[in-house]
């Protein structure tokens, strides 16, 4: 996770290999009143990207925060999908 002020971006792969990783990244650098996450760099993404995503969004308003997502990649869109989440991302 790479961020500059409000905006953070996140390049290649999201799987169970890698999510913790990305969860301990987030919890560190989403901390702004209002963040926008940009995942138009993610390279591949299974269910646990999914879970990712929404446990920063809960984060975020357990802490009186937004987080939003940009460019989800379209495998992330189909699986939110598949799982009936696709409000809860909210992405924008």
């Amino acid at each position: 996770i790479a961020c500059n002020e409000d905006r953070c971006t996140i390049e290649g792969p999201v799987t169970a290999d890698n999510v913790l990783s990305l969860l301990a990244q987030g919890a560190q650098q989403l901390t702004g009143p209002r963040m926008t996450v940009d995942l138009s760099g993610v390279t591949e993404v299974d269910s646990t990207a999914l879970s990712l995503l929404l446990e920063w969004r809960r984060e975020a308003i357990r802490n009186n925060r937004e987080v939003r997502f940009r460019n989800l990649p379209a495998s992330m869109k189909s699986l939110a999908e598949l799982y009936g989440v696709t409000e809860l991302l909210g992405e924008n």
